[in-house]
């Protein structure tokens, strides 16, 4: 099969988002993007205790439709982040057992630019972003595990949004 899932790897307002749509664009490819489909099934802010079984619903839900969709010869890019290795390992499998291709990117950028425009797009969160203030942002970074120097994949410079190009690791 000659279909390729393009899996974004990356912490909250690194650019993924941004990524994945020009992907999206360039290949052509099919994107699904976690926060749209939570946003759109479950609010801008779920309830905390609520929300670990919201992920878990839609990420079965994209999943399947990336199953589809792989299946029938076309590309996908999954915007999901990818936060742990045990995350990455998982897809790749998911992805072998398809019988499809798996084509990591790591967008990355400086800590710092990261918690600024995400609590800049978290004043007016636009409709396929979720909220997340200073106090969510600490929570998840200590749960963010970066790439490994054994994995294979194509490092993006997420710095500038507007010029996102693959870049030599």
């Amino acid at each position: 099969m000659d279909s390729t899932a393009h899996l974004l790897h990356g912490f909250i307002g690194s650019g993924k988002t941004t990524f994945a749509r020009l992907l999206e664009k360039k290949l052509p490819a099919v994107r699904l993007t976690h926060d749209e489909w939570i946003r759109k099934l479950y609010g801008r802010a779920p309830p905390e205790d609520a929300y670990p079984e919201y992920y878990r619903r839609v990420e079965d839900l994209i999943w399947a439709t990336a199953a589809g969709v792989l299946a029938s010869g076309s590309d996908v890019v999954l915007d999901l982040g990818f936060w742990t290795r045990e995350s990455r390992d998982t897809a790749r499998e998911r992805i072998a057992s398809i019988g499809s291709n798996a084509s990591f990117y790591s967008v990355v950028c400086p800590r710092e630019t990261m918690l600024s425009r995400t609590l800049a797009r978290s004043e007016d969160p636009p409709p396929d972003s979720m909220w997340v203030d200073r106090p969510a942002f600490e929570k998840f970074w200590r749960r963010f595990e970066p790439m490994g120097d054994d994995e294979t994949f194509t490092r993006i410079d997420g710095t500038d949004t507007e010029h996102l190009q693959p870049r030599s690791r």
